[in-house]
C-alpha cells in the first residue's frame, strides 16, 4: 500500500509492527502453536528491516547529492515525490544546487576555452613547464617559433638550438634574457620573459618567447637614417654654397684674364692666374662629387614602398644574368641557376629584389677578380619553416670574419672604390620585405648571401 505522506507511511509502519508484536507475544504466551510464532517474527523482522530501509532514504538521497558534487557529476536530478512537503523542499534545494553547480561549470568551461582561444592565438610564444622539464603547455605561436608539433620536455630543444635547454633551467622568476640563436638562414633574437607560480604541488614556470631580430634591426635602420639625414643635411648645406661660388668665381677669373689679355699696355702673369683656374676647378670638381656622394648615401632614407606581386625566381635568375651577361663572359666565371622547384614563386616587389641581386652578384663577379674557375651560383627553394630562399654563391676571395658583421652598416666597404651603401640598401630592401639578408663565408672556398622572405 503506497501513500502519500513520509509521517503517514512511518506512522502505519510503526503501528504495524506494534500491532505484529502484540499478536506475537500472545500466540506465544498461549503456546498453542508451534509455527505460527516463528512465521511471526519473521514478519516482524522484515517489517523492522523495510522501516530501516525506508528511513535511511533520506540518508541515501544526501549521500547520492555528495557523491555529485565529489565527481563533478551535475546530470543527476532528484526525485522525493509522495514523501511529504518536507521532501519536497529538500528535492527542490538539492536540484537548485545542482543547477547552480552546472551553470558555475559552465561558465568555468566557457572562461577556460576563451583563454586557450587567447593563448592559442595571441603572437608572443608562451610556454609552462615544471621544474623538471616537463612541459604542461605550450601555445601555437611557440611551437610554429620552434617549428614543433608537441612538445613533452623542454630537454627536447637541445636537438633546435644546443644550450638553448639550460637557458629556460636557469632563467628566474622576473628575468628578461635575450638569447640569440641561428637557424639555418634564419637569425632569431629571442626574448625571454619568466614567472612562477604554484599549482597544488607543482612550481610551475611559465615564459613568454618573443622574436625581437625584425624589432632590433627596424630600430637599427632606423638609427642610421636619421643619422643620414641629419649628416647629409649638414654636408649639403656646407657643400652646395663651395660649389656654386668656386664656379662663379672661376668664370669672373677667367673673363678678367680675358679682359687684361685683350689690352696689350697690361703685363699679366698669365702663369699665376692658370693655377688660380686650376685651383677653382679642382675645388669645384671635388665638392661636386661630395654632393653626388651624398645624394647617394640619401637614397637610404628614400627607398620607395614596395609594390608587391607573385613572379616567378627562375626568370627573375634568368633576368639578372642577361643583364650581366657581358662581364660574366669577360671574367671566364660559371655561372648556375638552380631553382626548387622550378616553378617556385615569390610575392615582392620584382624591382626592388633585381636591384639587391644585381649588386649581390656584381659583388661577386668583382670577389672573382684573379680567381681561376670562378664560379657564381643563384640558389632557390623553400626552407624548413616554408619560407621561400634565395641564395648567391661565389667561390671568390670571401669576407673574413672580422668584417662579416659590419659589412651591413652603411659607410662600410672593403673596396677602394666603394661607396658602402649597396648592401647596406640590400638589407633596408629586404627589412621592408619583412625577410632577412645574412652572409656566411670562407675565404676562396664559399660565400653566401642569404635573402629570406616571410
Amino acid at each position: 500500500m503506497t501513500y502519500k505522506n513520509f509521517r503517514l507511511n512511518i506512522i502505519f509502519r510503526v503501528l504495524l509492527l506494534v500491532v505484529t508484536i502484540y499478536i506475537l507475544v500472545h500466540v506465544i504466551q498461549n503456546g498453542e502453536y508451534y509455527m505460527t510464532p516463528f512465521l511471526f517474527a519473521i514478519l516482524l523482522l522484515l517489517q523492522t528491516l523495510s522501516l530501516i530501509n525506508y528511513i535511511e532514504k533520506t540518508n541515501r538521497i544526501v549521500s547520492s547529492f555528495l557523491e555529485s558534487i565529489r565527481f563533478s557529476d551535475f546530470s543527476r536530478t532528484f526525485q522525493a515525490e509522495g514523501l511529504g512537503s518536507s521532501f519536497d523542499g529538500l528535492k527542490r534545494s538539492f536540484n537548485k544546487v545542482i543547477e547552480d553547480f552546472q551553470k558555475i561549470r559552465s561558465e568555468k568551461e566557457e572562461h577556460y576555452f576563451y583563454l586557450q582561444q587567447i593563448i592559442s592565438h595571441v603572437e608572443i610564444g608562451i610556454l609552462a613547464y615544471r621544474t623538471d622539464g616537463t612541459v604542461e603547455m605550450i601555445n601555437n605561436s611557440a611551437k610554429k617559433l620552434f617549428n614543433l608539433q608537441s612538445l613533452k620536455n623542454i630537454q627536447l630543444l637541445e636537438t633546435w638550438s644546443p644550450g638553448l635547454e639550460s637557458v629556460f633551467f636557469d632563467i628566474k622568476p622576473g628575468d628578461n634574457q635575450l638569447v640569440k640563436v641561428s637557424r639555418g638562414e634564419d637569425v632569431l633574437q629571442l626574448s625571454i620573459y619568466a614567472t612562477q607560480f604554484k599549482i597544488n604541488d607543482r612550481e610551475i614556470i611559465l615564459v613568454s618567447i618573443k622574436n625581437i631580430q625584425s624589432e632590433l634591426e627596424e630600430q637599427e635602420m632606423k638609427a642610421w637614417q636619421k643619422l643620414i639625414r641629419v649628416l647629409t643635411h649638414e654636408i649639403m648645406n656646407s657643400i652646395a654654397p663651395i660649389a656654386s661660388l668656386t664656379s662663379t668665381v672661376n668664370v669672373m677669373v677667367k673673363e678678367t684674364v680675358t679682359q687684361l689679355e685683350s689690352d696689350t699696355n697690361n703685363n699679366i702673369d698669365t702663369e699665376s692666374f692658370n693655377d688660380i683656374i686650376e685651383a677653382l676647378e679642382t675645388i669645384h670638381k671635388r665638392s661636386t662629387g661630395l654632393i653626388h656622394f651624398v645624394e647617394k648615401y640619401r637614397n637610404l632614407t628614400k627607398i620607395p614602398t614596395p609594390n608587391f606581386s607573385t613572379y616567378k625566381i627562375k626568370t627573375q635568375f634568368e633576368n639578372i644574368y642577361n643583364l650581366l651577361k657581358k662581364d660574366i663572359i669577360e671574367s671566364e666565371i660559371n655561372f648556375k641557376i638552380i631553382v626548387i622547384p622550378e616553378v617556385l614563386e615569390v610575392t615582392a616587389d620584382e624591382q626592388l629584389i633585381e636591384q639587391v641581386l644585381i649588386n649581390l652578384v656584381k659583388n661577386s663577379i668583382h670577389a672573382l677578380e684573379n680567381v681561376e674557375n670562378g664560379e657564381i651560383k643563384l640558389n632557390a627553394y623553400i626552407n624548413n619553416s616554408g619560407k621561400r630562399v634565395m641564395q648567391i654563391y661565389d667561390n671568390g676571395q670571401g669576407i673574413i670574419k672580422e668584417v662579416g658583421d659590419k659589412i651591413f652598416i652603411p659607410f662600410f666597404t672593403t673596396k677602394t672604390s666603394g661607396s658602402g651603401i649597396g648592401l647596406s640598401l640590400s638589407k633596408q630592401i629586404m627589412r621592408q620585405h619583412g625577410g632577412q639578408i645574412k652572409v656566411s663565408s670562407e675565404p676562396f672556398v664559399e660565400t653566401c648571401f642569404t635573402l629570406t622572405f616571410n
